[in-house]
């Protein structure tokens, strides 16, 4: 989307294949970490960060950022669990951020990224249109007041000033059309969600289950506090879709997927 190619098309469907990267990358790092026996290394850490640095690498380069950062959560979730060390994952983390230097320098990171960043840091030094998507969405939001617009009744979504309503900027017809009471219904579901995963992550009996669980509850919980953030102006532009919200077919199967998974490591916690 926007300048980047995103799909695959199969005999009239369209595929995006870091959708089910998302959920394989989470089944190799759990199979690899727990076969692990004892504390995690340094040389543990880095190699279960290679896993996730290959599909994540490819994902950056189509460009696209949003997806890259799930890969990045999912990893840091699972390996949280999995009890990596404080002192690991701090090199882990200088290790990433001069990894993302390295692309400024060699311009792997592409201008309207960077403008993106400009207009979340100082709106107020970028032209009009870069920050013109945050200003609607937040225009959006706010007009629903406390109980909305009404269904279909929102001006900013259905005269089209919200970009990309439909996926990345979903929540702004959520908050324009029911308000704050309904986008606080929306995340309170999710919250329930989150809370199920982490729970269930906790109950299964093996590390692999436990681990499973833990980056679902991971990618959901990244993918939400972007996507809301972006659109109350709490967090930087990109595409992220909200899920079981945002329009698209390979985002909802993933999601509904990682929901079997999840039920299928709770029915498994006695076994």
């Amino acid at each position: 989307m926007k300048g980047s190619q995103r799909w695959f098309g199969f005999f009239g469907f369209q595929l995006a294949p870091s959708e089910i990267a998302k959920l394989a990358v989470i089944g190799m790092l759990a199979a690899f970490l727990s076969e692990i026996r004892g504390d995690l290394t340094l040389r543990d850490v880095f190699r279960a960060s290679g896993l996730a640095a290959i599909p994540a690498g490819l994902v950056f380069l189509q460009p696209d950022l949003g997806t890259s950062i799930v890969f990045v959560a999912i990893l840091v979730g699972i390996l949280v669990v999995a009890g990596a060390r404080a002192r690991h994952l701090g090199v882990l983390a200088l290790t990433a951020i001069a990894l993302i230097f390295a692309g400024f320098q060699v311009g792997l990171v592409k201008e309207y990224q960077l403008e993106r960043l400009r207009a979340f840091l100082d709106s107020t030094n970028v032209d009009d249109a870069a920050r013109y998507n945050r200003e609607q969405a937040e225009i959006a939001i706010g007009s629903g007041g406390l109980v909305g617009l009404g269904y279909l009744q929102g001006t900013q979504t259905n005269l089209d000033f919200v970009p990309e309503q439909h996926t990345d900027f979903i929540f702004t017809v959520v908050g324009e059309e029911f308000g704050f009471l309904g986008a606080a219904a929306l995340l309170s579901l999710y919250g329930v969600v989150l809370w199920r995963a982490f729970r269930i992550a906790m109950l299964s009996k093996d590390p692999f289950g436990t681990y499973l669980a833990a980056g679902i509850a991971s990618m959901f919980a990244v993918q939400i506090f972007v996507n809301v953030g972006m659109n109350i102006g709490i967090m930087p532009i990109t595409g992220i879709p909200l899920p079981f919200v945002s329009y698209g077919g390979s985002s909802l199967l993933l999601n509904a997927t990682a929901i079997g998974v999840l039920e299928s490591v709770h029915m498994r916690r006695f076994v």
